[in-house]
């Protein structure tokens, strides 16, 4: 059953970068991109970690009402136990729905976001219905402030996660503009989210904070591509109380992004 489940979120995912790719000419902008990572990431339950290969497909676009965004992880720690994990968020721009400017300040627009989680694994769906402030910051391509509620939509049962109720959350995201040292070209991007707690079947879901900042190299241009096509780099992973649990996550990961 987890394999079907699997396939469907990679099959779902897939079906959407090819209908964003085929009607690319509707989209203001369009960035799809194939991540590969590599590190040690701990157990959130128990003792110990495993040297786990993580595989990535991206995608963010922008249309004339607001912008998309999804990934797709594919997780294989050693003992080659596969999972998938998906997010993915709808934004509509209340400035571009009015075509009116709402910028105020650092804030450069309000919008109406809408998003969905979904792990296969654990079986768990999450609804997230929210508010997102954008801001306009020097030195940033992107930065945004998302305001949720977090309804969990999961059943429990045996090898699954168990019933939670709802609650909020708060998460940050941002892609810096690329700076240069040297003769290389450089930029940061992630987000950071804080979910408060709640209550689950046999007690409660601690809160957590978790953080995924990607330092990027742009190695594509070194070496004879296009800019902004191929980067290498780190993204570091910190997670307090991760997935809700006792134990406290500080890690580094190999980090690989093939840009279409």
């Amino acid at each position: 059953m987890r394999s079907i489940m699997i396939g469907c979120t990679l099959a779902v995912a897939l079906g959407v970068v090819g209908a964003g790719l085929t009607s690319a000419t509707a989209a203001d902008w369009s960035t799809t991109e194939f991540h590969f990572q590599y590190g040690e990431l701990d157990n959130a339950f128990a003792p110990g970690s495993q040297d786990t290969f993580i595989w990535t497909l991206q995608h963010a676009s922008g249309w004339k009402y607001g912008d998309n965004f999804f990934f797709v992880d594919m997780l294989m720690p050693e003992d080659r136990n596969l999972d998938a994990y998906a997010e993915i968020y709808l934004n509509l721009s209340l400035g571009k729905i009015s075509g009116n400017d709402l910028s105020v300040g650092p804030v450069s627009d309000v919008g109406i976001l809408g998003g969905m989680n979904y792990a296969a694994d654990a079986n768990v769906r999450v609804w997230l219905p929210g508010v997102r402030l954008a801001w306009d910051l020097p030195g940033f391509k992107f930065a945004n402030t998302d305001f949720m509620a977090y309804l969990t939509d999961n059943s429990g049962g045996e090898g699954a996660a168990p019933r939670e109720g709802d609650s909020w959350m708060v998460d940050f995201n941002f892609a810096t503009k690329q700076w240069e040292l040297g003769p290389t070209k450089w930029n940061l991007e992630g987000h950071i989210e804080y979910i408060a707690d709640r209550s689950n079947e046999f007690g409660r879901t601690k809160e957590w904070i978790l953080a995924q900042p990607q330092l990027r190299l742009d190695v594509g241009e070194l070496i004879g591509l296009d800019s902004n096509m191929l980067f290498a780099g780190i993204e570091y992973q910190y997670w307090y109380n991760k997935l809700g649990g006792d134990r406290n996550e500080s890690t580094v990961q190999a980090l690989v992004v093939w840009r279409l």
